[in-house]
């Protein structure tokens, strides 16, 4: 079971002064965010819990700490899609907008093409590529996880 919870969250933190910000937002444009700091794990993720949450064949991630990331405005919605994993989407229009695992503590996952500029960030792997679709034809030359690179061989 889902489980569905409603928040909005607007708390000022002086620990993104100083840092590199990203900003974006959600397709209908209610829901606002700003991730500070080093993006890491630029990814594009074809597992296929990914690709139903975000009705799409993959999904480019990155990461920043948990607390460098904020809702500016809007309402979004909470969804546990298994037992670790939470998924943050527009209350509004539903777009896809963070990942985070329990595993990952501390860290969470925003979608790149989210971002008011797309092309700021761009995946550096792909991973879950044993999950690909065969109709995906990878050919960007980036390096390719049967997982993660931590667990999966290219």
């Amino acid at each position: 079971m889902f489980a569905h919870i409603i928040f909005n969250l607007q708390r000022p933190d002086p620990l993104h002064m100083n840092s590199q910000s990203y900003f974006g937002h959600c397709y209908c444009g209610k829901v606002r965010f700003e991730a500070s700091g080093p993006v890491r794990n630029l990814c594009t993720c074809h597992c296929e819990s990914c690709r139903r949450a975000a009705g799409a064949a993959f999904v480019a991630w990155g990461t920043v700490n948990a607390d460098h990331f904020r809702i500016l405005s809007g309402d979004t919605s909470v969804v546990r899609t298994s037992t670790d994993v939470e998924r943050t989407f527009c209350a509004n229009c539903g777009s896809s907008l963070t990942y985070s695992h329990t595993l990952r503590a501390g860290e969470l996952d925003f979608t790149l093409v989210s971002l008011d500029d797309p092309s700021a960030l761009a995946p550096q792997v792909h991973i879950w590529v044993q999950d690909k679709l065969p109709w995906i034809k990878l050919s960007d030359g980036l390096p390719q996880f049967q997982t993660v690179p931590s667990q999966g061989s290219t």
